[in-house]
């Protein structure tokens, strides 16, 4: 594995093949992918940690999903990454689906975890108050509400690792720089699903309240042919919380639809 910085991110970049894109979420980095990589031997791994997020530092602009969509393009055309399948988690998946949109000749599939299409007033809502949270009180106030919050009631009972994984995931982060992407999805709008036009899996968790199967199917409807799975006992970290079903998922997804 190499790791490189591109367009103001720190990536990541492994294996030989086709080539997979990952995006990570909010609060997230390249390491939530980490765990269902084992599966995708053969392929070509990029993971960025998305500006401002993990080791990449808060730039200077303000943080848009346009900006995100930009220095996703730029950086893997700089990785002369051309055609990919396109992963997201969470606000990974809002970015997937806006690129997707934009440029389908670079999108071989889209898997997304946790979908996000456009959210509601309460939740952008949420999302300034958290961005509030993050500069007023630090960042471990807010990786200890999301731990409480973002998982199922059997990953925070049977699995203590996913809690630590997305506890310390939240208090790692630069606190400006997660708060300012709080606030570039609570302005965020959804993608014009009626240019997606490549394979798509959606998969999110049963007790996933903010991409929840309700969620997931009416993105599935939008765009022609996608493919839903909702997982049991699951929160919105499906693949930190689901990380085996994830991989295999995956896996079986991609490998079928050739580059």
């Amino acid at each position: 594995m190499t790791s490189v910085q591109v367009a103001g991110m720190m990536i990541d970049s492994e294996g030989e093949g086709p080539p997979i894109v990952m995006l990570h979420g909010l609060g997230g980095t390249s390491n939530s992918f980490q765990a269902i990589l084992p599966a995708l031997a053969g392929f070509r791994i990029v993971r960025p940690d998305l500006p401002g997020a993990g080791r990449s530092s808060t730039p200077p602009q303000k943080i848009t999903v346009d900006f995100l969509v930009l220095a996703v393009e730029n950086a893997t055309s700089h990785l002369g990454v051309g055609r990919a399948h396109v992963v997201g988690h969470s606000f990974g998946t809002l970015i997937a689906q806006h690129i997707a949109a934009r440029h389908p000749e670079r999108v071989a599939s889209l898997t997304l975890f946790g979908p996000i299409v456009e959210l509601q007033d309460s939740a952008r809502q949420r999302l300034r108050e958290r961005a509030a949270t993050a500069r007023n009180e630090g960042m471990t106030v807010v990786a200890d509400q999301i731990a409480r919050s973002a998982l199922s009631g059997a990953t925070a009972t049977d699995n203590p690792v996913a809690v630590a994984f997305v506890r310390e995931s939240h208090m790692r982060q630069d606190a400006e720089g997660f708060a300012r992407s709080c606030e570039a999805l609570g302005q965020a709008e959804k993608a014009n699903h009626r240019l997606i036009d490549c394979p798509t899996l959606i998969v999110t968790g049963d007790e996933d309240a903010i991409g929840p199967a309700s969620v997931a199917q009416d993105l599935a409807d939008k765009i022609g042919g996608a493919k839903t799975v909702t997982l049991h006992r699951c929160g919105h970290w499906t693949p930190i919380e689901k990380s085996k079903e994830c991989r295999t998922l995956l896996s079986e997804f991609v490998r079928r639809i050739p580059i």
